[in-house]
C-alpha cells in the first residue's frame, strides 16, 4: 500500500518527478530491475511509463531507457512546433501581398480608427493617456459620476498630472450638486482645471492636440480614434469655445433674474420644451435624471399656472423667459 508521503506528493508532472520516483528510477537503471513492491511509494513511474512489468517475473519491474522515454515525450512537442512553423509560414505568405499594398498607403490611412467594444476603446484611451506629455482636454456630459468611476479617474488623473501634464475638463452644471466631484477636484487641484456648462456636446477626449476620441453610437459601444490634424484641430476649437463660456467649478454660476422667478435650469428646460424635446431627451442633454427634469417642469407648471404641456409651451413663450438671458439660454435649433 502506498505511504501517506507518496499520497501527498502525487499527482505531479513528469518534469517535477518526486524524490521517491527519482531515486527508484535511478536504482532501476543501475540494477536493471526493481521489485514491484519497492515502486509503490512512486506510482508516477508507472503512470509516466518509466517502468514496465518484467516479462519473466510479474513481481519485478524493468526501467524504460531514459533516451527512449525522452524521445516519446518530445515527439508530440516537436510535431506541434513543426505544425506551428508551417502555419506561421502560411500566414506570412498570405499577408505578404497586402504588406506590399500597405507600404504604398498615404499617411492618412489610419487617421480614423473605429473602436468596437469597451475593452478596445478603454485600451486605446489608456495608451493615449500613457503617452500624453503636455495637455489633456476632456468633455464629460451628464451628472455626477459614481464613487467607483471617480476613484478610477482620480488614479489615472494623478498619474497624468504627476508627469506635468495639464488637464482641462468640462462637466455640466448638475455635477455642482455632487459632493464626490468636488472631492475629486480638490485632490487633483494642481494641474487640473474644471469648468461647467448647462449643456454640452457628447463625450470627447483630446490628447496633446494630436489624437481625439469621440463616441460613434449613442450607447458608446463604438468610438472613433481621430488622428487627422484637421479633424483634431476642429474639435479643439469646439472645446475652446465651450471653455470660454463655462464657469469654473468653484465659482458660483450667475443667472440674471427671470420673469416669474424661473431658475436658470428651468429656463434651459423651457427652451428645450418649446423646441419639442421629450422629457428623456431634455434630461440627457442637461445631465440630470428624468425624475429631476419632471420635477422642474412641475414647478414651472405651478409658477406659470399651466395645466397641460401645450399650455405650458404657450405660457413660456408669452412670459419672455427665453429672451431674458441670451448668454445662458440654449440656442434655438441646437441638437445633440
Amino acid at each position: 500500500m502506498a505511504t501517506s508521503e507518496s499520497k501527498a506528493e502525487h499527482p505531479h508532472g513528469i518534469t517535477d518527478l518526486c524524490d521517491a520516483g527519482q531515486r527508484l528510477y535511478a536504482n532501476a537503471l543501475r540494477s536493471g530491475r526493481i521489485p514491484r513492491a519497492d515502486a509503490e511509494p512512486a506510482p508516477c513511474l508507472m503512470d509516466f511509463a518509466l517502468l514496465h512489468p518484467d516479462p519473466d517475473d510479474v513481481n519485478w519491474l524493468r526501467p524504460v531507457p531514459p533516451s527512449a522515454a525522452l524521445a516519446q515525450r518530445l515527439h508530440p512537442i516537436e510535431r506541434e512546433i513543426q505544425e506551428r512553423r508551417r502555419h506561421s509560414l502560411k500566414l506570412t505568405e498570405s499577408f505578404e501581398p497586402f504588406m506590399d499594398i500597405s507600404a504604398q498607403d498615404p499617411p492618412t490611412t489610419h487617421a480614423i480608427t473605429v473602436l468596437e467594444g469597451s475593452t478596445r476603446i478603454n485600451a486605446a484611451i489608456d495608451v493615449a493617456t500613457a503617452e500624453a506629455r503636455h495637455e489633456v482636454l476632456t468633455v464629460q456630459p451628464g451628472g455626477g459620476r459614481s464613487e467607483d468611476i471617480l476613484s478610477k479617474g482620480l488614479e489615472r488623473g494623478k498619474a497624468v498630472v504627476d508627469r506635468g501634464v495639464q488637464i482641462r475638463t468640462l462637466y455640466q452644471h448638475t455635477v455642482r450638486h455632487h459632493q464626490g466631484t468636488f472631492v475629486y477636484a480638490e485632490r487633483l487641484a494642481e494641474g487640473v482645471e474644471i469648468r461647467t456648462l448647462e449643456e454640452l456636446v457628447e463625450r470627447m477626449l483630446i490628447f496633446d492636440r494630436t489624437v481625439a476620441f469621440i463616441p460613434a453610437q449613442d450607447d458608446r459601444s463604438v468610438a472613433l480614434e481621430l488622428r487627422h490634424p484637421g479633424l483634431v484641430s476642429y474639435l479643439i476649437r469646439v472645446f475652446e469655445q465651450l471653455w470660454q463660456r463655462a464657469t469654473p467649478l468653484l465659482e458660483e454660476v450667475l443667472y440674471n433674474p427671470t420673469p416669474a422667478g424661473i431658475s436658470g435650469v428651468q429656463r434651459s428646460i423651457a427652451q428645450l420644451l418649446v423646441e419639442g424635446h421629450v422629457d428623456d431627451s431634455i434630461a440627457r442633454r442637461l445631465g440630470m435624471n428624468v425624475r429631476t427634469c419632471r420635477a422642474h417642469i412641475a414647478k414651472m407648471n405651478a409658477t406659470l399656472g399651466s395645466t397641460s404641456r401645450a399650455q405650458l409651451g404657450y405660457l413660456i413663450a408669452r412670459s419672455g423667459i427665453l429672451e431674458s438671458d441670451p448668454d445662458h439660454a440654449i440656442a434655438p435649433g441646437t441638437r445633440a
